[in-house]
C-alpha cells in the first residue's frame, strides 16, 4: 500500500480535521490563515506566524501539483527535486510528485550552488522546485540547471529564470490523477550526508516509504489524538518518516521553525503536542535552560506531552537521566537508522525498555540485524563488529554508482559502517562509526565511549573526540570540548577527571571550542579533523 493511499484515506475519513500546522512562535505576523480554498481569515495582529491545512486541502493541493506536473510532461520514473525550508507547501508538493509516479528528490537546504548542480546532475532530475531562500544559489547555475529541466519557484516575486508554482497550480484539477502506483515502483532519491565528499544518491521504492511510515506509527503507538511536533528539516528522512506516523494514524502534526528551548516548549504548550522528536543538542539546551531557571515548567501546558524520542546520533545515558528528573512521566525512545534504510527505526530501543538507556535497541518492526567481522562472519555477543540490517526499507541502490552499491549491500544485508556490539539480552549498542575508530599504539579506541564519559562532567555541554596523526602512536586522541554557557574550565581539571579512564583512552590533547553539528544533529567530525590537523594543532589551556 503506497503512502499516497494513506493521504487519500485521511482526506475521505477526516476531511475537515487539521493535518498540518506551520508555526513560528518567534515571528510576529499580521496575517494568520487556515489556508482553506478561497478563504482567508481576517488578519489578527501580533499573533505568532501560523498557518494550517486540513487533510482534505492537503490532498487537494497534492492533486493540483500532480496534475500540473503531468501537464508539463513529467511522467512515471521522472525525477523532481525539492529544495525548500519547512513550510505548508513542502509535503503537498512531495506527495504530488509521488502521485504522478515520478520520483521525489529532496535536497539538503544547506547545499551550496555547486552541490545543487552536482546532485541535480547525479540524480538526473527533470525539475527543481525551490523556495525564496534559494534564489541566489539556483541563479548562479541557472543556465546549466535549466537545460532540459523545469525550474519552479514557490513564493512571491518569481525570478525571471523560473516559473511560479502558485500560478501554475491555480487552474489545475484537484482530482487525483489516474496513475497506478505499486510498492515496487521507485518513489524517492535521498542523499548521503556527504561528510567524506559529495553526496551519493540513494534510490528507494515506494515499499521503503510505506515500511518507514507504518513502522513509525507502530513503534510509538501514534493515535488519532496525538499531535507530533516536527522541528528538523523535511528533506531529511528522519523528520519526514517520523512525521509519517501521523499520516498513518490520521493525526495532526506541527512544523515548527526554530529550536530554542522557549520556542519548543511554547509550541508544545500552544499546540498541545504529545510526541516530540529532539536532537541531542536541543534536549541539552532545554535541560540547561531549566537548570539555570531561564525556563520554568509551570509557565507552559505540558501535561499532555507523553513521548520524547531522540535519534540521529548516540544518546548519552546521563542526558536521559537528567530528562527524567524534569519529566518523570515521559515515555522515552531512541531510534537508529540511516538514509540507506529509509531513515530511523531499523533499530529502536522501544518505549518499554528505558532500563536499557545507552543501547540503540533491538531490531525494528520487520527488520533483522547482525554484527559481522572483517571477513563477513557473524561475531558472538559482546564482541565489536560492523552492524548490518535487513528489511523492506533497504535502499535499491546508490543511483548511478554500482561500485558503491556492491560495497554496502551483501545478499540483501545493508552494511551500515557503524561498529556495534550486542549484549546478552539481545540489545545492540553503537560503539562508533567504522571510519571514526582511532587506532593508537595498536589499540582500537572508540570515540563514543570517551565522549559519553566526558559528558558526565558537569561543566561540559558537548564534546567530540577525534584522532590526530602521531609519529609514535600512529594516532592520538583529541577531545574538543564545548563548555556550558557562563562557565570556564582548565585543561588540568579535564585531565584529572579522565584519570578514571584506562590510560590508553585518556585524551592526549584537550581543545576548548564549539562543536559543529549538521542539520540533523550529527557532529561534523571531518570538519574538526580538517580544522585541527596535526600540523596546526594548538591545545588551548582555557576557554575565553
Amino acid at each position: 500500500m503506497p503512502v499516497i493511499d494513506y493521504l487519500e484515506r485521511n482526506a475521505k475519513l477526516y476531511p475537515d480535521e487539521v493535518a498540518l500546522v506551520e508555526l513560528n512562535p518567534e515571528e510576529k505576523d499580521t496575517r494568520r490563515t487556515t489556508w482553506k480554498e478561497s478563504e482567508l481569515i481576517e488578519p489578527t495582529r501580533f499573533e505568532p506566524y501560523r498557518r494550517e491545512i486540513t487533510w482534505c486541502v492537503f490532498d487537494e493541493k497534492a492533486n493540483r501539483f500532480a496534475n500540473m506536473l503531468l501537464g508539463r510532461g513529467i511522467k512515471k520514473g521522472d525525477k523532481v527535486a525539492i529544495i525548500m525550508y519547512n513550510c505548508l507547501e513542502w509535503l503537498p508538493i512531495y506527495f504530488g510528485i509521488l502521485k504522478t509516479g515520478a520520483i521525489a528528490v529532496p535536497f539538503n537546504f544547506r547545499y551550496d550552488a555547486d552541490e545543487i548542480l552536482y546532485c541535480a546532475e547525479l540524480a538526473e532530475v527533470d525539475m527543481i522546485v525551490f523556495g525564496p531562500q534559494f534564489i541566489g544559489r539556483i541563479e548562479v547555475n541557472a543556465e546549466r540547471l535549466s537545460k532540459g529541466r523545469l525550474l519552479i519557484y514557490v513564493g512571491d516575486n518569481c525570478p525571471s529564470f523560473a516559473e511560479s508554482y502558485h500560478e501554475l497550480v491555480a487552474d489545475c484539477s484537484s482530482q487525483p490523477p489516474r496513475i497506478a502506483i505499486t510498492d515496487d515502483d521507485f518513489g524517492a532519491i535521498y542523499f548521503s550526508s556527504g561528510t567524506t565528499g559529495f553526496p551519493k544518491a540513494i534510490l528507494h521504492k515506494h515499499l521503503s516509504l510505506t515500511q518507514a511510515a507504518e513502522m513509525e506509527q507502530k513503534h510509538h503507538a501514534t493515535g488519532r489524538d496525538d499531535t507530533f511536533l516536527c522541528i528538523p528539516p523535511l528533506y531529511h528522512t528522519g523528520a519526514k518518516f517520523h512525521w509519517m506516523g501521523s499520516l498513518v494514524a490520521g493525526s495532526k502534526a506541527v512544523l515548527l521553525k526554530g529550536a530554542k528551548p522557549e520556542t519548543i516548549l511554547s509550541a508544545v504548550s500552544s499546540e498541545k503536542c504529545t510526541i516530540v522528536w529532539l536532537l541531542v543538542p536541543w534536549a541539552q539546551d532545554i535541560l540547561d535552560a531549566l537548570d539555570r531557571g531561564d525556563l520554568k515548567k509551570e509557565d507552559y501546558e505540558l501535561d499532555q506531552w507523553r513521548l520524547m524520542h531522540i535519534g540521529a546520533q548516540p544518546v548519552p545515558p546521563s542526558l536521559i537521566k537528567r530528562w527524567k528528573e524534569y519529566f518523570p512521566n515521559h515515555d522515552y525512545d531512541t531510534n537508529y537508522g540511516l538514509s540507506e534504510s529509509t531513515g530511523p527505526g531499523c533499530v529502536h530501543l522501544g518505549m518499554e525498555n528505558i532500563h536499557k538507556v545507552g543501547a540503540i535497541g533491538v531490531p525494528g518492526y520487520r527488520w533483522e540485524c547482525k554484527i559481522i567481522d572483517e571477513d563477513g562472519n557473524e561475531v558472538k555477543k559482546g564482541d565489536v563488529g560492523e552492524l548490518c540490517v535487513k528489511g523492506p526499507g533497504v535502499m535499491t541502490c546508490y543511483y548511478n554508482n554500482p561500485e558503491a552499491t556492491e560495497e554496502c549491500i551483501k545478499d540483501g544485508w545493508l552494511l551500515t559502517g557503524d561498529m556495534a556490539m550486542q549484549d546478552e539480552d539481545g540489545f545492540y549498542f553503537l560503539v562508533d562509526r567504522k571510519k571514526d575508530v582511532i587506532v593508537s599504539g595498536g589499540e582500537n579506541i572508540y570515540p563514543v565511549q570517551i565522549e559519553d564519559f566526558l559528558r558526565k562532567y558537569d561543566k561540559i555541554k558537548d564534546v567530540a573526540v577525534i584522532g590526530l596523526a602521531d609519529p609514535r602512536l600512529g594516532e592520538k586522541t583529541a577531545a574538543i570540548i564545548e563548555i556550558k554557557e557562563g562557565m570556564t574550565a582548565m585543561k588540568e581539571e579535564i585531565d584529572e577527571f579522565c584519570l578514571a579512564l584506562p590510560r590508553y583512552k585518556r585524551p592526549k590533547e584537550v581543545i576548548f571550542a564549539d562543536i559543529p553539528r549538521n542539520a540533523t544533529g550529527k557532529i561534523e567530525k571531518p570538519a574538526l579533523r580538517k580544522r585541527y590537523g596535526a600540523d596546526k594543532l594548538v591545545a588551548q589551556e582555557n576557554m575565553g
